[in-house]
Parts: structure tokens; C-alpha cells; sequence
């Protein structure tokens, strides 16, 4: 920080603004640390870890230490483990070869007035009011020397540019002279209806059931104009569908390629790769937040836009527009092998959701869950917190499950309009919209040579889905490779079997139409694990199959023994998506 100061004062050409956060400089006298640096303690408790013998003995317990006290606020869990996982990139021996000690400071009180005095650029101060380091009267009294206004958060800690980005970015935003200007204004009565709508790209059964709502809730209201805020690859269906796509969504940060990234042989640590999203999710709700700085809409509609919800609890006055928001589940769960932590974790989690929506009960002006109470899971959100169901139900609408489409009500005839012949068999493979199913679509197609010699009749269809090449999968008599089909539910529904991922809504889908299938869950992935099974064995649909044990063989035999099967599913509601749209409906 003393460094930034020297450099406007020495070379004001080359500084055109200083942003100060949490200035630990001296502007009055020296501030003596409270344990000796260089001498051998008798305690290791608090700050006596600041410490050169200690350093050397436990790093990582230093580090703990130090960011523990960075991030006061609540629920602080992912920014502590990232510092400290910064921090052990290097080593105690390291930073002490260069560690000049706590007596030696460059500025004093008289040098920092002194430099204050010849700073003219622009200056902001920024402090939290709970900075457990730095105490908020010295940047309070760096900003009377500076001649500098000082914001101060209250609440905030250390690093508020780290929990509380949004309010940070606002700022550098419009000190920098960067705010957005309007680029029209509309009397309020000459305004058409206008919703923006956004939908996770995390799979592509959010753009169906989007789509489908969007539909309904035109019929409602005629005259909405409908904007969408979205990514690849739910931007092929709303393409395919005329809807339109708005400009800024090309700024967005990409959260598929995220989650491909996080995973490995059909396997991804969902809330692991979810936490560790934080970045991208942020860097979003600054797109959104451009957008509707820049134009009127008179909702926004949320469906597993998870960095609109957390960002608008977190920065409630943000809120400008009736709010709606969607999910086909509540709570985080841990995994088994997750242990003690992320137990821990999660219950933090649903524990910081759970304040948010008490806190702040006007953000949501609609929950609605796609689905019935019964598919929610009987489990607690963690210790000392409600049961999952029990608060779901008090905070939540249900619409109803929402597929998008009418079952198939003969299926011969769509068989025939499909291109299917009569007499074959068909299975189509399909691991929807992500790049995380391609082991499991490999897997499928070396189990495909059995399955045919069990099933002579056996046409096998693999869907790979925009986001996997079909040329890295193998074809051969009998198996064809498809890249993304549009309104493949149609294909779902006129098929003999499914073999699918384990997400919701390929298998709903597959429920629908009343269609036997197998899906495999994904490792580690705690919806599709816990949520989606709950759900899939009340409705008593499909086979789960376990990847890990499945080879080649197995999956034959088990293909053999369902394609064809007659079922006896629960049935799934068709009116998901016009009980939805009422509801919304209501907020325009």
C-alpha cells in the first residue's frame, strides 16, 4: 500500500486514480506489534503465530490464522481455503529470505502525511468497519490526509473486495467514471411488458422447461417481450426455438466448460465444482447487472441462476425489477466420502441460503419448485437446521413437474415420421448437454457389439450433444453417432430404451413418455446422487446402473433385459408449465 503511494507521488504521470482497500500505512505514531517477531514465545495462541519460529514449525497454521482474521463475516469457508491455498504455494523459508521484520517500515507517520500532502490524483478509500487487521480510524485518517472521501462497509472485513465484490465493483465502476449511461429511456406507460430470462447452462433440460414456461406465460400475456440472458449450450435450443438472445450474453463466463473441467471418468464432485465456480458466477451477475443498468424489464426470471439469487440476497437495494426463481432442488448434501468437512460445508451453505431468504424475504417475489413436495428429499439441510422438505414447503410454490411437450399419444406413427423401421429395436444414448457423459457414451458403445448378439434387432442411436464431438466416438453397423438434435425428447419418446446420465430431466423426459431406461449417475454428483434418485424411484422410473461396476458386458445383458419392457410408472403432469406461468404471471 505504501508502495502505491510513492508511485503517485514520485510519478503522478503514471497514476491516473488510487483505489485504497482496508490502508494498513501509518498516519499517527507507530504501532507496536504485540509479540515479539524475531524472539522464542512461550504461547502459540492468536497472534503470537506471527511469529519467525513459528512460521518455521507450522506454516499452514499461520496461514489458517491470518485469513481466519481477514474474513470475519459469516459463512467466509471458500475465501479462507483459497488463501491459505495460496499462501502454501510457497514456503516459510521463502518468505523470510526477503521478510525485512514488522520494526523496519518504509513510511512512517511523518513520511506518509508527507506524501499524502503531493498526491493529486483522485483517491478512494475503502474499509470495513469489522477489518479485524487493520483498524478502520487509520483509513479513515489516511483519507482526511489525502483529501479523499472513504467509503466504509459496515459489517465488511479485511477483504471486501472478496466478500463483497458486487459493492466493490460498483465502486471502482463509477470512480473509474465507467457507469453505463442509459442508452434510451421509455415513459413508464409507453413501456412494453419486458421480462429477461435466465437459464443456467448446466445441461440442457433448463432451456426446454424455459422454454415451455416462456410459451405459457405469452398466452397470459400477449404482449411480453421476452429477453434471454444465456450460454452455450442453452443458447441452441433457444436459436432453434426463435427466441432471442441477448447481446451481452456472448460477455458471459462459460460455467460448462467449468464443469467439464472439474470432472473425470464419469465422475464430478458437484458442490465442489460448484464452490469452486465462485469467480465465474460473479463475473456474470456483473453482465446481468450491465444489462439491467442499461434497460427496463419489468421481471427477471431466474431458473438455477444461482449468481443472480446469491448476489441479489447478498445486495438486496440491487433489486429493480419483480424477481422470480425456479430449481428442481433444494439443499446441498454431502457425499459420503466427503466426511466431517463436507458435512460442514454444506450445512454452511444451506445454512447462509436459509438467512438470506429469512433476512430478505422480498428478494424472491416467486419460488417455485418444478415438482411436488413429495419429490423433495427427506433430509435436513444439516445440524440444528430445518428438514429440507418441511422448509421447502413453506417457501415455495409447486408447480409441477414441467416437461415442455404432450406424451407421445402414438407412438407408431411418430416411429414412422422419426424414420424408425418397423421391427427394430431402438435405444438411443444420450448424456444431455454437457461434456461430462463422453466416457459414459464410450462405455455404451463398446458394450454395443453383446447387446446386438443379445438383441439381433438392436439399432443403436448415440446422441452426443453439442458440446462432444461425434467424430471422437466410433460408429459401425447397427450404431450410428448424431451430434445435437433438436427436440430430442421426440426421439426419447418414440424409443424402445433410453441408456442416459443421471440428470432429471433426460429422465423425466424418458417418465413422460413412459419409456424404460438406464441411467448412471455421476459420481460425486450430489443431485443426481440423492435428489434425482429420490425423485426417479417415487415415480418408480428407470434403472440406475452403477458406472463404476457396469462393464461392457453388464450393460449388455441389462439392455437386453429392458428394452421393451412394459412399465408402470407414476404419471407425470402435463400442465407443469402453464401452473408455472400463472404464477409468474401474477407479477406483471
Amino acid at each position: 500500500m505504501g508502495e502505491s503511494l510513492v508511485l503517485a507521488a514520485e510519478h503522478p504521470e503514471r497514476v491516473a486514480g488510487l483505489v485504497l482497500i482496508a490502508p494498513p500505512v501509518p498516519v499517527a505514531g507507530r504501532e507496536e506489534p504485540p509479540y515479539s517477531f524475531d524472539d522464542v514465545l512461550d504461547t502459540e495462541e492468536g497472534w503470537a503465530k506471527e511469529n519467525r519460529h513459528y512460521w518455521l514449525r507450522d506454516w499452514p497454521g499461520y496461514l489458517e490464522h491470518f485469513f481466519s482474521e481477514c474474513f470475519t463475516e459469516p459463512h467466509s469457508t471458500k475465501p479462507i481455503e483459497d488463501a491459505v491455498g495460496w499462501g502454501l504455494e510457497t514456503d516459510a523459508e521463502t518468505i523470510l529470505a526477503g521478510f525485512r521484520g514488522w520494526d523496519t517500515k518504509e513510511l512512517d507517520a511523518e513520511a506518509t502525511v508527507a506524501l499524502s500532502a503531493r498526491i493529486r490524483c483522485p483517491v478512494l478509500v475503502i474499509h470495513g468497519t469489522e477489518d479485524a487487521l487493520v483498524e478502520p480510524e487509520r483509513g479513515i485518517a489516511l483519507a482526511r490526509e489525502l483529501d479523499a472521501p472513504v467509503t466504509l462497509l459496515e459489517g465488511s472485513g479485511h477483504g471486501p473486495h472478496v466478500r463483497d465484490p458486487v459493492r466493490v465493483n460498483l465502486m471502482l465502476r463509477d470512480f473509474a467514471g465507467l457507469s453505463p449511461e442509459p442508452r434510451k429511456w421509455t415513459r413508464a406507460k409507453s413501456r412494453r411488458k419486458r421480462a429477461l430470462y435466465v437459464s443456467s447452462p448446466i445441461g440442457l433440460g433448463h432451456a426446454q422447461r424455459d422454454v415451455a414456461i416462456a410459451m405459457e406465460l405469452r398466452k397470459l400475456v400477449p404482449d411480453l417481450e421476452i429477453d434471454w440472458l444465456a450460454q452455450h449450450p442453452v443458447t441452441a435450443v433457444l436459436e432453434a426455438e426463435g427466441e432471442r438472445v441477448h447481446p451481452l450474453s456472448a460477455e458471459l463466463a462459460n460455467e460448462s466448460g467449468h464443469i467439464e473441467s472439474e470432472s473425470a471418468e464419469h465422475d464430478l464432485h458437484c458442490f465442489q465444482a460448484w464452490r469452486r465456480m465462485d469467480e465465474i458466477l460473479l463475473a456474470n451477475f456483473m453482465v446481468f447487472h450491465d444489462v439491467v443498468s442499461e434497460e427496463h424489464y419489468d421481471l427477471w426470471i431466474g431458473d438455477e441462476a444461482w449468481e443472480l439469487d446469491y448476489y441479489l440476497h447478498e445486495n438486496p437495494e440491487e433489486k429493480r425489477a419483480a424477481y422470480v426463481w425456479l430449481t428442481d432442488f433444494v439443499g446441498w448434501l454431502p457425499m459420503p466420502d466427503g466426511g466431517e468437512r463436507e458435512a460442514f460445508l454444506t450445512a454452511d451453505y444451506n445454512a447462509e441460503m436459509i438467512e438470506h431468504i429469512a433476512r430478505f424475504p422480498r428478494v424472491r417475489d416467486r419460488a417455485l419448485f418444478v415438482g411436488n413436495p413429495e419429490d423433495v428429499v427427506p433430509d435436513s439441510f444439516g445440524p440444528e437446521l430445518p428438514a429440507i422438505r418441511d422448509w421447502t414447503e413453506q417457501h415455495y410454490d409447486f408447480a409441477g413437474y414441467v416437461t415442455g411437450f404432450e406424451p407421445v399419444a402414438d407412438r407408431e406413427r411418430l416411429r414412422v415420421e422419426l424414420g424408425y423401421a418397423p421391427g427394430e429395436l431402438v435405444c438411443i444414448v444420450t448424456v444431455g448437454g454437457s461434456g461430462v457423459g463422453a466416457d459414459l457414451l464410450r462405455r455404451v458403445i463398446a458394450a454395443f457389439p453383446e447387446a446386438r448378439e443379445l438383441v439381433p434387432e438392436l439399432r443403436m442411436i448415440v446422441v452426443a450433444g453439442p458440446r462432444i464431438d461425434p467424430a471422437s466416438l466410433s460408429a459401425e453397423d447397427g450404431l450410428e453417432v448424431r451430434a445435437y438434435v433438436h427436440n430430442l425428447y421426440r426421439h426419447l419418446g418414440a424409443c424402445d430404451l433410453a441408456v442416459v446420465q443421471g440428470g432429471l430431466t433426460t429422465a423425466m423426459e424418458l417418465a413422460a413418455n413412459r419409456r424404460p431406461f438406464l441411467y448412471f449417475p455421476l459420481r460425486h454428483h450430489f443431485e443426481q446422487n440423492f435428489h434425482v434418485l429420490h425423485r426417479l424411484e417415487r415415480y418408480g422410473a428407470g434403472r440406475a446402473m452403477d458406472f463404476e461396476t457396469a462393464t461392457p458386458t453388464v450393460i449388455a445383458r441389462a439392455i437386453a433385459e429392458e428394452i421393451g419392457r412394459e412399465v408402470d410408472y407414476l404419471p407425470v403432469e402435463t400442465d407443469g408449465a402453464a401452473k408455472a406461468a400463472a404464477r409468474i404471471a401474477e407479477l406483471l
